[in-house]
């Protein structure tokens, strides 16, 4: 009797300190999505600013300058007086023909009276009205002289060179000042053939500078050159779309960027290296299925971009939630659970 209560009491701590059977195993993974690639691709170039163009600036009479508004490097607003002639001979013939016109003005009032009155041939009055419409051109052209002593800057510009001084005399059309027109700067870069030749699939291009807070800006093409220089590459000029960045200024380097469209009839993805599996010189990635079981699907690598991506030209329609690691450790119709990867501004998922 005493050995069949110490046979309970063994079995009954025996089955107190089996362990419970372990519950099964379910893996974490975490996913990636194919990337579409050949849609669009983006190449760098190095620019520069330039300003549209350098204007000559002189006066449309000649005369002796009287005095000179800027300096060298200085920033100049459209319809800022920048010199000016000594207007004193263009002032005294104005007023001359002006006196000269009312007093014809006069006459030919008196002329008209008496032609009425046929006092006068219709030749005369003819003559006296055409004399006084001449006089008005003359004194026209005068006034347009002495406007002609001013000098303004036709746009907004930095000067760059004075080239005479007060007191000088100048004839018409001398240059007096260079300008810098910066009120249309443009970008001048240099293509190599390959891109060259594909400028019909330009989708857009942009322009974006070193400095802090630069934004990217949009580009028009303003010209290519069709033939290419001794180093084999096509002079490119873009303008800017909208008013530019205050900060730029002709003679800076800016980064100018080519967005290329690919051919959408060839779809191609990147993934990741090593969301592949390699097996028998086949290429396959692990796809996550609805009910959270993984499935070997087979695809077709082409290669390496320059981002150390895979490029991947068959086999996927670019909706499927594929294994990003740890895949040569699953199994065919293995369920695995899904976690998120922490953000690089969220570590921890703390926000």
């Amino acid at each position: 009797m005493k050995q069949l209560l110490l046979l309970a009491v063994i079995l009954c701590l025996a089955n107190g300190c089996t362990e419970k059977p372990a519950s099964s195993f379910i893996r974490s993974v975490t996913l990636t999505t194919p990337v579409r690639s050949g849609a669009e691709k983006i190449k760098h170039f190095s620019g520069i600013v330039q300003e549209n163009h350098n204007i000559g600036l002189g006066f449309k009479t000649a005369g002796q300058i009287e005095k000179i508004e800027v300096k060298e490097g200085e920033y100049v607003k459209k319809g800022q007086l920048i010199a000016q002639l000594d207007d004193v001979d263009y002032r005294l013939g104005v007023q001359a023909l002006e006196i000269q016109c009312k007093q014809l003005e006069d006459e030919v009032a008196r002329t008209e009276a008496l032609f009425r009155s046929k006092s006068v041939s219709v030749n005369d009055y003819e003559k006296a009205k055409a004399g006084l419409q001449q006089l008005k051109v003359q004194l026209q052209i005068n006034r347009n002289k002495l406007e002609y002593t001013c000098l303004y800057a036709p746009t907004d510009g930095y000067v760059q060179s004075v080239n005479f001084a007060p007191s000088e005399m100048v004839d018409a059309g001398i240059p007096i000042i260079n300008l810098l027109d910066v009120g249309q700067m443009e970008v001048d870069t240099e293509l190599p053939a390959d891109i060259y030749l594909l400028q019909s699939q330009f989708s857009r291009i942009t322009c974006q500078a070193s400095f802090e807070n630069a934004k990217e800006m949009l580009m028009s093409v303003l010209s290519i050159n069709p033939k290419a220089d001794g180093n084999q590459l096509y002079q490119l000029k873009l303008a800017f779309k909208e008013k530019p960045d205050s900060r730029l200024s002709a003679g800076m380097n800016i980064d100018v960027r080519i967005y290329i469209s690919g051919n959408d009839s060839i779809p191609s993805f990147t993934l990741p290296l090593h969301s592949l599996v390699q097996q028998q010189e086949e290429t396959y990635v692990w796809i996550l299925e609805a009910d959270s079981t993984v499935s070997k699907h087979k695809v077709v690598c082409n290669g390496i971009n320059e981002k150390g991506e895979a490029l991947i030209t068959a086999g996927l329609k670019g909706n499927e939630r594929i294994i990003k690691a740890g895949v040569n450790a699953l199994q065919e119709n293995e369920k695995v659970r899904v976690i998120n990867e922490d953000s690089r501004t969220n570590i921890g998922g703390l926000i």
